[in-house]
């Protein structure tokens, strides 16, 4: 069995790690957004869409879709 290769993330950049709760009740933890995402006054929706974009290329390449989000919050482990 292959195994696939990662992303690499930029070691220098700064990211922000999130909790991903989606309405059927299935929880992502520690997604990665980009820091400089959160730093502005509609940062919420930013994170939301830079989360959903990221949950459509995984349904892209894995055939299964995910629902909609139902809340995000900060996760308690942080890089």
């Amino acid at each position: 069995m292959a195994k696939t290769a990662k992303k690499k993330i930029n070691p220098n950049a700064t990211v922000i790690m999130f909790d991903v709760i989606y309405q059927d009740g299935t929880q992502t933890s520690n997604r990665r957004v980009p820091a400089e995402l959160v730093s502005g006054f509609d940062s919420d929706d930013e994170v939301k869409a830079y989360i959903e974009a990221q949950d459509r290329e995984i349904a892209e390449k894995s055939g299964r879709p995910r629902g909609p989000i139902k809340s995000i919050a900060k996760s308690a482990k942080q890089l």
